[in-house]
């Protein structure tokens, strides 16, 4: 398959997919649910990985049983900053976008909510996972950055123009939703696309995902600092679940990375030497092309 043809198909996923089911999602479901299913993207992104063989599971060694274990610890604290309160340490009101959405919870369709919250988990699993291989043939993050969300771009307005017929939506009429679309088009979708490329192609789809969990614990953190949310003790055993989590996951690719490195070194000098020299006229060729 052509670079152009793969550049289309990650749009498909990582963008079109990606963001339309999530906004069909949090139109049937209530955000404190759509943060929930997000929670389950490391463990779909762990499975799709060990699938396709882009991560390794050694449950023999420590840092095996670290990785698979630090994911699910992660994944628990993160479900318990959103379904679990506890007790408030700091003694607030209700605030009223909290007792709109308790109301409005039985009204909502949490069936297809939760069908296309689901789909938004596959399709950004899936985006992620099937960046490592497309990265190896092509390294030029920026430049599949920029292919990615141009096609995004594309697909969306086809979209668009089929769903929404009326001009006059097309009208921008505050300089409110001038912001959300420049921030939406510019941080959300250019720059974090780009970061989490980035990522992938340093350390690896698992190891993007497994992060995942602290946008639970940064917007729970945000809410009480900026919004006055209110601080429950949920939240704070829901953070140290997740900071343990990442620590699990870190400390065991480190300690993944030094075996590689070990059993490389312990390699017959002969066939090691064969490799660099192999690298070395790849890298010459490579040059010589430009």
């Amino acid at each position: 398959i052509s670079l152009l043809v793969q550049f289309f198909l990650l749009a498909l996923i990582g963008i079109t997919a990606n963001q339309g089911f999530y906004l069909l999602g949090l139109y049937y479901a209530n955000p404190t649910f759509a943060s929930a299913m997000q929670n389950s993207v490391p463990a779909i992104t762990f499975i799709m990985a060990c699938a396709l063989r882009l991560e390794h599971i050694d449950l023999v060694r420590k840092h095996g049983v670290a990785k698979v274990l630090g994911t699910l610890v992660s994944i628990g604290g993160a479900t318990v900053i959103t379904l679990y309160n506890g007790f408030p340490i700091f003694n607030k009101g209700l605030n009223l976008h909290e007792e709109e959405d308790i109301e409005s919870n039985s009204s909502q369709n949490r069936t297809l909510g939760w069908l296309y919250l689901m789909g938004h988990c596959l399709s950004w699993a899936g985006w992620m996972v099937l960046q490592a291989p497309v990265l190896k043939k092509y390294p030029a993050k920026l430049t599949l950055t920029s292919f990615t969300c141009f096609f995004g771009l594309v697909q969306f307005l086809v979209i668009a123009l089929f769903m929404e017929t009326d001009l006059n939506n097309w009208i921008i009429v505050s300089w409110e939703e001038l912001f959300t679309i420049l921030y939406a088009g510019i941080i959300a979708s250019g720059l974090v696309v780009y970061l989490q490329t980035w990522c992938i192609y340093k350390g690896g789809p698992v190891f993007v995902a497994v992060f995942q969990p602290l946008q639970t614990l940064l917007v729970a953190a945000m809410a009480f600092i900026v919004l006055g949310d209110q601080l429950y003790s949920g939240r704070i055993v829901g953070a140290l679940f997740i900071m343990l989590g990442l620590y699990l996951v870190l400390w065991g690719k480190n300690e993944e990375r030094k075996q590689v490195l070990e059993e490389t070194s312990q390699q017959d000098p002969e066939s090691l030497t064969k490799q660099l020299l192999e690298e070395q006229q790849k890298k010459t060729n490579s040059e010589s092309a430009v």
